[in-house]
Formats: C-alpha cells, structure tokens, sequence
C-alpha cells in the first residue's frame, strides 16, 4: 500500500518545462507561475528536492524567472528533448539518485510532456501526486483529458496548498507560519 499522503522525507518535486516562451500561450499561466512558485519554495524551506526540466531551452528559453530565482541551492536544472521526462536519461538517472518514491509534478503541458513523465514515473514505480493548480494546457479540454487519464492510471490528483500541508503534517510544524505565509 502507498502512502498517498505526500511525505517531505520521501517526495521530490519535479518541476516540467514552465518556460519563458511557453507559459505565454497556456491558459491561466500567471497562476501556474504563482503555483509552481510558492511549491519550490515550500520545497525549499523542507528540504524536499526539487527536480526542473527545461524543453529545448534554445527554442522555449529558460525557467520563467519567478520559479528560477525561487529554486533552492541544490536544485537540479535539466535540458531535455523527449517529452516524457524519463525519456531522457540524465533526468531519469537524477530522479533516481534521490531515492524518493512520491513524486509531486508541476508544470505543461498537462497533455503531453507531463502526462507522458507521470506515466513513465509510474511504470517505474513511482507514487505521483499530481499539483493540478499548477498544471497547464494551451486548451482547457486537452488539461481535463490528461487529466482524467492520469488520474485513471493512479496519479493521485492534489494541489500546491494540499501538498504543503501534508508536508508539513501538523500545525506545530517549525516552518508553519512561514509556509502558510506562502500561501496565503
């Protein structure tokens, strides 16, 4: 049985393709950008590992500087061509030097690069929780479509401030106030 509640000692985030000239044509992209955002920083105030892939970076440009100036010391940043994140095999191999089992996926587009990753994740046999308000999609019916279809194939559907939250685990937690100073 998994764990389903996400863990700060057992989760990365892996962070897909929030790139400069991407995030301008998906829908609700200055949320995305919010999102994924106060995740790396939530992630970085518990020590979660963060993972960042970057789509052809010479064409999409870098990181969007929001979630790039956010990344914490440690933080891995990878180019990559596949659209699965684990068609590429320095982002796979980084991924399983950590040696966590639940991963948290942000990033665009929902359909394609991270319906692929989640799918390659899980066939490794990896939990994946999904941060559905910090997923994105040009169409709002292809987000709903990929979606559905992870979520049938057992990604298991949260949000930034869900995941926070069962990182933290309690109210008592050290970095409390300063975590739900991110989200409020």
């Amino acid at each position: 049985m998994t764990k389903r509640l996400l863990d700060p000692k057992s989760s990365a985030l892996l962070v897909i393709d929030i790139q400069e000239k991407f995030v301008g044509i998906v829908k609700d992209s200055a949320l995305l950008e919010e999102r994924a955002r106060i995740l790396v920083q939530a992630a970085g105030i518990l020590g979660v590992p963060i993972v960042v892939s970057e789509q052809y970076p010479k064409g999409l440009g870098p990181t969007v500087s929001g979630v790039r100036d956010s990344l914490p010391e440690g933080s891995v940043v990878l180019d990559k061509t596949a659209f699965g994140c684990l068609g590429d095999a320095g982002i796979k191999a980084e991924i399983a030097k950590l040696g966590k089992k639940q991963i948290l996926v942000c990033g665009l587009e929902t359909h394609v690069c991270v319906n692929q990753t989640v799918f390659q994740l899980l066939e490794e046999g990896y939990e994946v929780h999904l941060a559905v308000d910090a997923l994105a999609c040009r169409d709002e019916k292809n987000k709903e479509i990929g979606l559905r279809k992870m979520e049938q194939g057992g990604a298991i559907p949260s949000c930034s401030e869900m995941a926070i939250f069962e990182w933290m685990g309690r109210s008592k937690h050290e970095n409390f106030k300063e975590l739900q100073a991110l989200i409020k």
